[in-house]
């Protein structure tokens, strides 16, 4: 098991692929701006801001999965705002939980009876911290 999005397990077995690409973590901090008359404003840090995580997903018939139940799972997650742990490599991503904040699905092959064959899924991530 590479990691998991709550229950969505990221897996690369003989059976199963679902693993991600273009994973990308950024990381800001707030500052404040106070006026000084006649001067340059003074900065001042005021802590970390929410990290975000932006990644994609190949859903393909041929890796033994159903494309767009597998995206159906994270558009349930993302209409009901839930907030997942995300591990990569046994280690849990952040100092709380993730929500996500966008999911953008595309349809990539679709045969004659309507059926996804292959889709893809890009999803933001935000950290959710409790209390």
């Amino acid at each position: 098991m590479i990691g998991s999005l709550g229950d969505v397990v990221f897996v690369a077995t003989d059976d199963t692929i679902r693993t991600f690409t273009d994973f990308s973590r950024k990381s800001t901090a707030r500052w404040g701006k106070h006026e000084v008359l006649g001067q340059k404003q003074k900065s001042q840090f005021l802590g970390p801001d929410l990290d975000t995580i932006s990644f994609s997903m190949r859903f393909d018939v041929s890796y033994g999965m159903n494309p767009l139940q597998e995206m159906e799972i994270l558009l349930e997650m993302n209409r009901s705002g839930q907030a997942v742990d995300l591990t990569i490599g046994g280690k849990s991503l952040g100092v709380g939980l993730w929500v996500i904040t966008s999911l953008e699905q595309a349809w990539n092959v679709i045969d004659n009876q309507g059926n996804v064959l292959v889709g893809t899924a890009t999803i933001s991530l935000e950290e959710y911290i409790v209390g």
